[in-house]
Formats: C-alpha cells, structure tokens, sequence
C-alpha cells in the first residue's frame, strides 16, 4: 500500500561509489579456484606431471591470476626446471607488483641462476613494494652485497648509509658502508664512525672502534687514532687490561708519530710478555723502530728474529738487506737474498706456491747488489731466466692463455643459448656470461658450425667413393689434450719490469754482463725482446739500439746486431764514427758486399746527397770487387764534398792508378798522372809525413817507375816516426793495444823491404843486402 502511494523509506546517507569494487577483477570463478586447488594438491602429493596441464588450464582460463604462475613456478622448480620455473615467478610478481613476498622468491631463483642483475633489480621492487615491512632491512643490506658484487660501490655505500640512519644500532651495515666510501674515493666513512662513537659513548662496539684506527691509520692520521685508542681504553676498559691488538696499533701510531723510545719499549713488552701472540711480527715492528732510531745493530738482530719465524716475508728480507748493505756488510746481505746453499735437502711446503728466493723483488735487490760490485756472472745466473721470460711473455702484447676444451666452450654455447633463448623478459635477460665473452663463444660457435658442416661434407663424399666415412679426418672424437685447469693464465715473473725506469738499466746492464762473458747471442736475443715490449718508450728504446750496435761491433757473429748498426746510421748520418763503426761490422762479413748489405748503403748515398762516408764505403765495396771504374767515380763524388781529406785523395788516386792497368783503357798515362795529382795532393793535406811519401813511393813502384819510387822509399827511411795511439770508437776500450809491440806506426822496415826488391831486380845484390840488414833485422 505504501508503494503504491509512493513512499519508498528512508534514503542511506552514504554516497554510492562509481565504477567496480576493488580487487573485484582479479577474482576467479567457482570453476577457476576448484581447478587451481586441485593443482595445489597435486604438487603436494608430488604428482607434478598431472600438476602441470591443470595449471595450464587455468592459466589459459584466468591469465591475470598470480597464484597460478606462482604454483607453475614451483612445479617447475620441484622437476629442477630452474629457467622456466623463474619466469613463471616472475610473471607472476609482474601479475602482483605490491607482494614482496614474490619478490623476495624471485631474488632467491636469480641468486640461483648467478643473475646479479635480475636479484638486485627484484630487491628494489620488493623494497618499494611494501617499505614498512619487518624484513626490509634484511633486503637492503642483500641488495648492498649484490652492488658490491657488481662492483658498484657508490650505490652500495649510500644504501648501508641509509640503512645506518633508519637503523643507528646496525653495526654490520655501518662496518660495510665505511669500508665501502675509501673505494669510491670519499671521506664519509670517517664521519660515519665517528658520529657512532659519539652517539655510543660507553656501549660502543669494539669492532667499530678498531676499524676506525686502521682507517685513521691508512690515512696517516696517527695522532687521531691514537686519541681514540686511548679514549677506549679510558671508557671501555677502565681497570681491564685492552685487547693486545689495540696496543700494538698504540705502538705503532707512537712509532708514526716520533716516540720511537716509547713504541721500542711497548713492543718489547709484548714480546717478553705474550708468547702466543705472533711474536715474528711483534720482533718486525721492533727492528722498525729501532731503524728508525738509526740504531742498525738492534735493528738487525730484531729483523733476523722477526726472520726465524717469517721466513717467507719479503718486505722484512729486503728491509734487512737494505740496512745490511747501509752498515757495509755486502756479502752478509748477498747470503741473506740468496737461496739456501743444501736447496735440495730443504722441505718445500704443499701450500706454498713459490719460495722467497723465487720471488721477482728479492731478484731484483739481489741484482743490484752484483751490479754495484761489478759481479757479472752472478747477475747473469740470478736474473737471466726471469727477465728472459718476463720479456718473452709481456713482447706477445698478451697473457699466454691455454685452449678452451672442447666440453668446457660446448657448455659456454649451451649457457648463450639458454640465455637468449630461457627468459622471456629481455628488459632482464639473464648475464650469466660477461659481455666479453658472448663475442668469443658467438664466434666459436660459428666456427665450430662451420667446422661441423665440413666433416659432413667430407664424409659424405668418403660414403660416396666407397669408404666407411669413419676414420680419424672425419670423426669428431678428437679432443683438445688435457690441461691442467689450474694452469688456466701465466704472467711474467717479473710484471713491472718494462714499466719501471729503474728496470730499464737493468735490462741494460744485463745485456753489457753477458757482452763481458762473452754470451753475445743472449745479449742480442734480451734486447730484441725489450725493443718487442717497450713500444712508447723512446729514450730507453734508443739506449737498446745503441747496446745493440756495440755488441754487434764486438761479436764474433755480427749477423744479428746489423739492424741495430743501421738504425745508428739512420739516426746519425753525419757521424763519422757511427760510419766507421757500421763499416768494421759489414767488413767482417765474407760476402759483405752482397745486395743485402749493399743496399742500405746505396740508398743512404743517394738520398744524402751532402754526405761522403756512403760514397766513400760504396767505393770501398767496388775496389773489393775489382770494379776500379766504379771505385773512382764513388770517390770523386766524395772529393767534391771532402776535397781536403786526405782519405778522400789517398782513395781517389789508388782507383785512378789501379784502374790504369786495366787492358780497355786507353788514356792510362792520362789516368795515372790524375792518380799522381790525388796523391801528390794527399802529400800536401799530410804535410810530408811518412805514410804520405810511402803511399807515393808505393805508386810509383806499382806502375814501374822504379827510379822515383826508390827516391821516395829512401826518403821514408829517413823519417822516423813515434808510436801514437789508434783512434778508437767512443765504447771502446782506449788501452787494448797496450800489448802491441814497438814501432807499430813507422813504415821504414816495410819501405826498407820493398826498397831491396828494387835493387835485387836491378842487380844491385849488395844494397840489397845492406838495406836488410841495416832496416829489416832485429
């Protein structure tokens, strides 16, 4: 009756809401959640291949369902599908954006998977997700460890700071977050510290405290370090004897800080009075102080102490033969670096790699010591090999690497593969190779195809003509040999030697050893490899090439130092002795003259113009090989520039006067007379000197004017002459012809011998005679 007069009650006050209820869309049908529950079951009850198309199903029926993925996911994981188990998860944490929960599982399946990337990216989703959560704090510091991981310190540093403000009492994430800041460069972690400290006056974590020190102590801040210990001590230990750690760090930052009295006397107390403690160290820091006192005898008995119980400390070693070698007790330092004398009968460790002896820096101060006392064969028998080595290696531009076996790059394919083909979120695919060697294992995989489609073709034409196809060139059973797997990388033993400059006289001094013993073939070997693997390097470079050429000057077999002789030449082609040093080298060679040789001076002669020593060598090589013609247009282009040298006319008129006795000349008294001249002209630059009136009287003899050469022959014997030193090259030693007898410069026996030929063939027997007996005996 009331509807029917229109009353219809009272309204709600409540606004009605437009649009679905919330979450009303992601609800299933009766029909879904029977099916999803049935699947449910059978995972429980282990039945996970029936588990498997019910779970499809429902997917196919209701895909915005998260549940469904997540239960896929855990089927998949149960039968150790782990690929397509982490993309079901992450479906269905993309399905649920706001669950941490699922985000925390998917961090879990990528931590699995060796993913970095993907687990720090599912932290920062879950992290966001729900902030306020209890466990947030326990994914932060996960994510901070996945940054350190990647090497990202700055983000990983900033993350454990903002844990540390949320958190002050975390100590762990204040530790990492100040070990982190000192690795991005920034002072923050010293801030960090402090503020905890201060914050914690009484109840401060010890741990905090003595990474405080060491930090302070890195930053040579001895005196705030020390203000700490001693505050600790005061607060935290009042009437308790500190940690023995943190007293040795007070004696240390005593030491840093001038009281090397006050630093002696604690670590000596340490040693009377902790014998548990490592008392080699405590004997170490001792020796310091007492080195640093200047007091050397101390010091050295407390480093042979430190010694007995490190054995194997290298800087202790050193540090002694420093000071040994400081208060001259050289061959007490040499004992010190040198390997045990009974090193057979001495025990190596199984967890040793090396000894001390082997190690690159006791080489090193060993060998300075041999070259400061001139020891040449002991430097060479002490650092031969390893140099040898290190420049072999670091001259290849690259490690020496041992071939992958052929399993190891078929499961780097396998890796590829999955990765690019397991993931269906490219945005983040799976890295469980470095991008570096996704190039490599592309381009194996490549040739290994094409290795593959080969032996296929090869086999079926071997079925083809009647064969088994089954030999050894078209079987795929050949394998890489086994390597040891630890042997993976080698370095050079020595890995800074190029680098250093003070190496480099090494190298040099190396190379000058082996030249003294007589070992030229090494010498050269070690500075062709340095030249290999010290590009850049100019000055040192050019100091090898000069080594080089004085090898090659003095080697029995100049062969392999010729290079070297000419790039001297190059860099030097107005010097004098660089040219005479180049042409002893090449006059040693038998077949010096061939084009090899040649060549290099032929060109040097036609592109420096302005310069005679090529000419004058080039002339040189044609009187070698009886081209007399040749010989004189070479040295007449050599007078035009040296018109005053009297080697210029010495040669020029000896090629003039040899090629007047050749049959197809037809003005040869014109040639001789032009010989004459460059000689009488050589007469003139000498002076009149002995060897000049020699060469004339030579002359004359040669073309038969024995008249005039016996005048000139007698005029030599009327010329006495003092012995003078032989000009030597700048290397050279200037007092190697000490052992040569008297009268080396004076030509009067070989005037006075020629001179007797003369009058033997004219009759004149008794002046023969007389010219011996007065010039020529003994």
């Amino acid at each position: 009756m009331e509807f029917m007069m229109g009353w219809r009650g009272r309204r709600s006050r409540k606004t009605k809401k437009e649009g679905r209820r919330k979450g009303s869309k992601n609800q299933c049908s009766p029909e879904i959640s029977k099916l999803h529950s049935k699947a449910r079951n059978c995972y429980a009850f282990g039945d996970y291949k029936k588990a498997i198309p019910i779970l499809k199903e429902v997917i196919k029926q209701a895909p915005h369902l998260p549940d469904a993925y997540q239960t896929l996911g855990d089927v998949h994981s149960a039968l150790g599908d782990k690929c397509r188990a982490l993309n079901c998860y992450h479906v269905a944490a993309q399905l649920a954006p706001k669950n941490p929960s699922l985000w925390t599982l998917l961090f879990t399946k990528f931590m699995e998977v060796g993913n970095i990337s993907g687990a720090s990216n599912s932290l920062s989703r879950g992290i966001s997700a729900y902030p306020e959560a209890e466990n947030v704090v326990a994914l932060k510091l996960d994510r901070a460890s996945l940054h350190v991981q990647l090497k990202d310190f700055e983000k990983a540093a900033a993350l454990y700071e903002e844990i540390v403000q949320t958190c002050p009492g975390n100590v762990k994430a204040l530790k990492s977050g100040a070990e982190m800041y000192p690795k991005c460069g920034q002072t923050e972690h010293i801030h960090m510290l402090e503020d905890y400290l201060r914050a914690h006056p009484t109840d401060a974590d010890l741990s905090v405290i003595d990474l405080l020190v060491s930090l302070l102590m890195e930053n040579n801040a001895h005196n705030e370090a020390l203000q700490h210990i001693e505050h600790a001590q005061l607060t935290l230990y009042s009437g308790k004897e500190p940690p023995l750690e943190m007293k040795v760090k007070a004696g240390i930052c005593h030491a840093n800080l001038g009281n090397m009295r006050k630093a002696a006397g604690l670590f000596t107390e340490f040693a009377a009075g902790n014998t548990k403690f490592n008392e080699g160290f405590l004997h170490l820091k001792i020796a310091r102080c007492y080195m640093s006192l200047k007091y050397g005898v101390q010091a050295i008995f407390y480093f042979y102490q430190a010694l007995k119980t490190l054995e194997d400390h290298i800087e202790a070693r050193l540090t002694l033969a420093s000071v040994l070698l400081e208060e001259c007790r050289d061959d007490e330092a040499i004992s010190l670096l040198s390997p045990p004398r009974n090193l057979d009968c001495v025990p190596l460790p199984t967890y040793k790699a090396r000894s001390w002896w082997c190690d690159g820096k006791v080489k090193l101060k060993l060998c300075s010591i041999f070259r400061a006392k001139g020891m040449h064969k002991e430097l060479v028998d002490a650092i031969y090999d390893l140099v040898h080595e290190s420049l072999k290696i670091t001259s290849l531009g690259r490690r020496v690497k041992r071939k992958l076996l052929k399993k190891e790059l078929f499961q780097r394919i396998k890796t590829l593969d999955d990765q690019q083909t397991g993931n269906v979120f490219s945005r983040n695919r799976s890295r469980t190779l470095p991008l570096s060697d996704h190039r490599k294992v592309n381009r194996e995989k490549k040739r290994l195809e094409e290795k593959a489609k080969l032996k296929e073709e090869k086999r079926a034409v071997a079925m083809a003509t009647g064969h088994d196809g089954q030999s050894d060139d078209y079987s795929d059973s050949d394998d890489d040999p086994e390597i040891d797997p630890q042997e993976i990388l080698k370095g050079p033993p020595l890995p800074d030697l190029v680098k250093e400059k003070d190496n480099h006289d090494l190298i040099l001094d190396l190379c000058k050893s082996l030249t003294s013993l007589n070992r030229h073939f090494e010498a050269l070997k070690i500075i062709k490899l340095a030249l290999k693997s010290t590009k850049g390097m100019a000055a040192f470079r050019g100091d090898l090439r000069t080594l080089g050429a004085q090898i090659a000057y003095t080697a029995p077999d100049p062969e392999q130092g010729l290079n070297y002789v000419k790039y001297i030449a190059d860099q030097n082609p107005y010097s004098n002795a660089v040219w005479n040093c180049y042409y002893k080298v090449i006059s040693r060679f038998k077949d010096w003259y061939r084009e090899k040789h040649y060549k290099f001076v032929r060109h040097r002669r036609n592109r420096l113009k302005d310069c005679a020593p090529p000419s004058i060598i080039t002339g040189h090589h044609y009187t070698r090989k009886s081209r007399h013609q040749d010989a004189a247009r070479e040295y007449l282009e050599a007078y035009k520039l040296l018109p005053e040298n009297p080697l210029v006319n010495l040669c020029a008129g000896t090629a003039l006067i040899n090629l007047a006795h050749g049959h197809r000349l037809q003005n040869k008294h014109h040639c001789i007379a032009q010989g004459f001249a460059f000689l009488y002209n050589n007469l003139r630059v000498c002076k009149s000197s002995q060897e000049a009136m020699y060469n004339i009287a030579r002359a004359f003899h040669q073309v038969g004017l024995v008249t005039l050469a016996a005048s000139y022959y007698e005029k030599v014997l009327g010329i006495h002459v003092k012995d003078y030193p032989i000009p030597k090259l700048p290397h050279e030693n200037p007092h190697s012809n000490r052992n040569q007898s008297p009268g080396y410069c004076d030509l009067r026996r070989e005037a006075a011998f020629n001179l007797h030929l003369i009058y033997k063939q004219s009759g004149s027997f008794d002046l023969a005679r007389q010219v011996l007996r007065d010039h020529c005996t003994f």
